[in-house]
């Protein structure tokens, strides 16, 4: 009797170590290349994420090649220059990556859209799925926000 509850007292201790080894873990460096390898598109808000083609997912199964890509900032370009995306990453946790990503508009400096997005993955060989946060961050403002410095009259 004393062996079978020593059994399940050390088998309950070992399940914390055996669960976080299954957790899926995040990069601590080149973020942004990693998030263009695995983001999986079809779950990006709709104003960022490409018509839907069957078997595709990624960046790359759609085209996209990287123009530029540092240790936080990626531009990602569609086949024939049609469409750009901005991916910045904004905080990493042990829970998710958030990013700003954003779409370029048609003048310099300009975005046509931008959004806060939490990406997470299950385990470590699946994509990184995307859902809109509405955590804020200043380096991801709200196009189209009210402006604080301004009041209701315009003042």
């Amino acid at each position: 009797m004393k062996t079978k509850v020593l059994l399940a007292v050390l088998a309950l201790s070992y399940a914390p170590l055996v669960a976080a080894g299954n957790e899926a873990t995040y990069p601590k460096g080149k973020v942004a290349a990693f998030v263009v390898e695995k983001l999986d598109l079809t779950s990006l808000p709709s104003a960022f994420r490409p018509k839907k083609e069957k078997g595709k997912k990624t960046f790359a199964d759609y085209g996209f090649t990287a123009q530029r890509m540092n240790e936080n900032e990626a531009i990602i370009e569609a086949p024939g220059g049609v469409r750009r995306l901005a991916i910045k990453v904004l905080d990493q946790k042990a829970s998710g990556i958030y990013v700003c990503v954003a779409e370029p508009g048609e003048t310099a400096g300009a975005t046509k859209a931008q959004s806060v997005v939490l990406l997470k993955r299950k385990n470590p060989n699946a994509l990184l799925k995307g859902h809109e946060s509405f955590r804020e961050f200043a380096a991801c403002p709200v196009i189209g926000g009210s402006d604080s410095a301004t009041n209701s009259y315009g003042d």
